[in-house]
């Protein structure tokens, strides 16, 4: 308290804001802007926001779709690493993600990102394996799994360091679900789940039959959580 009785005002954070940071917000809305205007996406929404350290090569942007205010933070990776056998897109990014630092996307076949989710920093998405069947030949020279697709769902958390990883078939994040800090996930998830560990299970699941939260699926007898 003061010799007033009053509290004291607290300093205003933004009004002493590094002048250095005003510089790299022009770049990113710069960087942004160009992005938009020279690469050809399959579609590039407005409101997008791309730190001018990502990584997106031109030669692959045609097999990108990007929709309206999305946010890629530092050192976000998007990338079809085998030439596609369509011209459909490969990564799909629907309005109102986030993609945090270092978030990866390696895709050959199909990422969909639904809706509003949001990924955690160093988060690895992919819809494909390094390929292993002759230990005679390095790893790097036996190519890549044909893979699956990767589907994440509507409203979805991925927390920081998880790994998504489609070796074959749909994986399918359900919607409105948390994947839980370095989770390993290789398989499809039910919605309304909170899953984690490695490789990672469902560990809270809301029922929407029973209107609460179980343990388990949703079809389990298991009791409640307290």
């Amino acid at each position: 308290m003061s010799s007033n009785g009053q509290r004291p005002t607290k300093p205003n954070l933004l009004a002493f804001e590094d002048p250095l940071h005003l510089v790299s917000r022009a770049l990113r809305k710069l960087h942004s802007a160009w992005l938009g205007w020279t690469y050809p996406f399959a579609s590039f929404g407005p409101g997008v926001s791309v730190h001018y350290t990502c990584d997106i090569r031109r030669p692959i942007s045609p097999y990108i779709k990007i929709g309206k205010r999305i946010l890629l933070e530092r050192n976000v990776r998007l990338d079809v690493v085998l030439a596609p056998k369509s011209d459909d897109p490969v990564i799909i990014i629907e309005d109102g993600c986030t993609l945090a630092q270092r978030v990866t996307l390696l895709g050959i076949n199909r990422i969909h990102v639904a809706k509003d989710v949001i990924f955690g920093p160093s988060v690895l998405v992919v819809d494909h394996n390094h390929e292993f069947k002759d230990i005679n030949v390095p790893i790097a020279q036996q190519g890549g799994t044909e893979g699956g697709t990767v589907r994440i769902e509507e409203g979805c958390w991925i927390g920081f360091g998880t790994a998504i990883v489609a070796s074959q078939g749909e994986l399918v994040i359900g919607k409105n679900s948390v994947i839980g800090v370095n989770s390993m996930v290789t398989r499809s998830i039910p919605p309304y789940s909170v899953v984690a560990g490695n490789p990672a299970r469902v560990v809270k699941q809301y029922d929407v039959e029973k209107k609460q939260w179980v343990l388990g699926s949703s079809t389990a007898t298991t009791r409640t959580q307290g």
